[in-house]
């Protein structure tokens, strides 16, 4: 070790607290421990502590081991403890505890209605929950949705609803390798999910509503409305909501997907490179009065004051607040101490963050939003001095794709494993994308603040529209170059460790000239090169059938090594929404690609064969006559839409040993077949209830 050299820990010593409250978190998520538990391990490592801190002096060095694991286990037991009292089901108020389905239920909506494809959608909390008149308080947040057909005109923010229809638990489609919505909507409070039609709820006159989240909604409502009124309706209006205040609603699909296959997406969400640059804007607009003793906290508190407002102004959500808490801790660092280490001001930024929500551990625009700022801090100095431009124009542009470069190191492990994809020309995308939303951002600020002049606001409203129109112009020309995106990318979640730790070990020997370093990284690209080529050898050797969940669709999967054979609606093959959404991930996951059904599978009519494996699809044309009197041998019955047969007639015919029926099959008429197998003593599994169906054939 050289004499300048200071260990990860010393520089940033509140790490030591991060890394157990993280690991406490994931504990208590994946194993559920008991709330005794995490208080027994509080109290007792709490109270060692202090006994250990009243010792003398002297004798503080003989138990230091004893102190670390005290510290170690007092932050893990306060981990633990934070995400038992964040879990909704642990609360006596939790709607789960004492709903039944025969109760009427009150619910205060939580925003005002927004338009989906066949229905709108309402974030609500039910309040209360009646039988026989008799209320029972509770807090619980649902989903609402409501058919095309019913009234949402007397409906906002603040509305109170009175309904008798069953609410039903929030449920995951259960398609391998598919989003996991149900922890999605667990992590914000949410459980439940109700289908309303006009007639099916009543609305209550009296409105429930917080004063800052309503004051919240006013100036989200009065931006909204202005740029609407100076900014043309279309894409670049779209895009110009999402920028400034996160309002996404009116965002076009297919741009998201342009921006998101070029490495630009980030810029749609408002998060730390919003507030950086407003941070960085008012630091530079203050710098001249930094001198003057009098400005010392002054300048610190109006940065301070326009931050917040600035995320009040975008509508207060978690991503802006996560973002203004971080730039609080590290002004703040600034202000009490001289010597700032900016890996201890984010260590505490995302300690604070953790204890207000220890689920946004699990949020990846936290992950991202962290690794992208650490790797910047880390990297982007010494890739910046790798050329020594003169000329500042072409320096800035040279900087610009340094900060690029740097972000992406650490941030790309986890992009992959989140997003499955590469954008190969992200430097050529950020380097228009970056500085054109930031002009764009603080040019909507200024339209906001002079929009009661209609003549300059009108202006800047076609320049802002111009740019927004070129910025998008440019995202999709590059979307279109040959080579722009490297999809279809899996990696687990230990392979995506072994990434982050190539690219630590590599920057540690780079940046500290520690042989310990390349060690690290040689082993981590070793261990993550084995992993690899072992998840392609068993990908190689897999043969399966995937019956997906689809609502009212009909959609299989067979697998054998890497390739895969498609039997079900032709119509799914064109709508890339439910592709994408329940049958792509499942084929990422699995490594396959398509085949031709005469390389790999056998189907004669309605009848499969894969390997030794036989398959009957029964569906609306299933027709089938038995002249030779002998049972047949079935493997895999799968039933799908409206077929007309009668189950104990096809057990006469075949000996079957398993039955599924996917998505597409009537609810009414599945009642009756499970009774039947039932009583036949026929497995079954029921997609809709129970997930995708995979049975491996080897």
């Amino acid at each position: 070790m050289y004499a300048g050299y200071i260990p990860a820990w010393k520089k940033a010593p509140f790490i030591r607290c991060l890394l157990p409250l993280i690991a406490g978190i994931i504990l208590q998520w994946h194993l559920q421990l008991p709330v005794q538990t995490g208080w027994f391990a509080f109290l007792f490592s709490f109270f060692l502590l202090l006994f250990l801190f009243v010792l003398p002096y002297f004798n503080l060095y003989r138990f230091a081991a004893v102190s670390g694991v005290a510290i170690i286990i007092f932050f893990l037991a306060l981990g633990s403890l934070l995400a038992w009292y964040k879990d909704i089901r642990h609360n006596d108020q939790w709607l789960g505890k004492t709903y039944q389905k025969t109760y009427t239920v009150i619910a205060t909506l939580r925003e005002p209605p927004v338009e989906k494809i066949n229905s709108y959608k309402i974030p609500a909390t039910v309040t209360a929950i009646s039988k026989a008149g008799e209320l029972t308080p509770v807090k619980t947040g649902i989903i609402i949705y409501l058919k095309k057909n019913a009234s949402i005109l007397s409906l906002d923010y603040g509305s109170q609803i009175i309904f008798l229809k069953p609410l039903q638990e929030i449920k995951n489609a259960g398609n391998p390798g598919g989003f996991d919505y149900k922890q999605y909507c667990l992590f914000q409070g949410i459980t439940h999910q109700v289908y309303l039609d006009s007639g099916e709820f009543v609305l209550i006159k009296k409105k429930n509503e917080a004063l800052v989240a309503k004051t919240l909604f006013l100036i989200r409502m009065k931006v909204l409305s202005i740029l609407r009124s100076y900014i043309k309706p279309g894409k670049e209006q779209g895009l110009a909501e999402a920028l400034l205040i996160g309002y996404k609603d009116d965002l076009d699909k297919n741009l998201v997907q342009s921006y998101s296959n070029t490495g630009v997406v980030h810029i749609i969400a408002i998060s730390g490179l919003h507030l950086g640059l407003i941070y960085w804007l008012l630091v530079q607009l203050f710098r001249p009065f930094k001198k003057r003793k009098s400005f010392k906290w002054l300048i610190p508190v109006i940065i301070l004051s326009c931050l917040w407002l600035f995320s009040l102004l975008a509508g207060g959500q978690p991503s802006v607040l996560r973002s203004a808490v971080m730039f609080t801790c590290i002004l703040l660092s600034e202000i009490l101490s001289k010597k700032t280490s900016i890996y201890n001001t984010l260590a505490l930024s995302a300690f604070v963050l953790l204890c207000i929500n220890p689920y946004w551990l699990w949020d990846v625009g936290f992950q991202l939003s962290y690794t992208a700022v650490l790797s910047i801090v880390i990297f982007m100095r010494p890739i910046y001095n790798w050329f020594c431009i003169k000329n500042k124009i072409l320096d800035f542009i040279w900087k610009l794709n340094a900060v690029s470069i740097a972000a992406q190191l650490l941030t790309t492990p986890l992009s992959i494993y989140h997003f499955h994809q590469f954008p190969n020309f992200f430097l050529l995308t950020n380097f228009v994308a970056v500085p054109l939303s930031s002009l764009v951002v603080l040019g909507e600020i200024v339209l906001c603040l002079f929009s009661f002049i209609p003549f300059p606001a009108d202006i800047l409203g076609k320049i802002l529209l111009w740019l927004l129109w070129l910025m998008n112009s440019y995202i999709e020309r590059i979307e279109l170059l040959p080579g722009s995106l490297w999809d279809g990318m899996q990696i687990s979640i230990l392979q995506a460790c072994l990434l982050v730790l190539i690219v630590a070990g590599f920057g540690f020997w780079f940046l500290e000239k520690q042989k310990n370093g390349a060690w690290i990284g040689m082993i981590a690209m070793m261990g993550f090169v084995f992993l690899r080529s072992f998840s392609f050898y068993q990908s190689g050797q897999q043969q399966k059938i995937i019956v997906y969940n689809i609502p009212k669709h009909h959609a299989i999967d067979v697998l054998d090594g890497r390739n895969y054979f498609f039997i079900g609606d032709n119509n799914l093959l064109t709508d890339d929404f439910i592709i994408n959404f329940y049958i792509q991930p499942s084929r990422i996951l699995h490594r396959v690609e398509a085949a031709n059904e005469s390389q790999t599978f056998f189907k004669k009519e309605q009848l499969l064969g894969v390997g030794s494996k036989h398959i009957l699809l029964v569906d609306d044309s299933y027709y089938f006559e038995n002249i030779t009197g002998k049972k047949i041998d079935l493997d895999l019955v799968i039933v799908s839409k409206n077929p007309t047969f009668y189950l104990p007639g096809l057990a006469e015919s075949f000996n079957i040993k398993k039955i599924v029926f996917d998505g597409s099959v009537p609810s009414w008429k599945l009642k009756y077949w499970i009774r039947h197998c039932d009583s036949l003593h026929i497995p079954w599994h029921d997609t809709a209830e129970k997930g995708a169906f995979v049975m491996n054939l080897n």
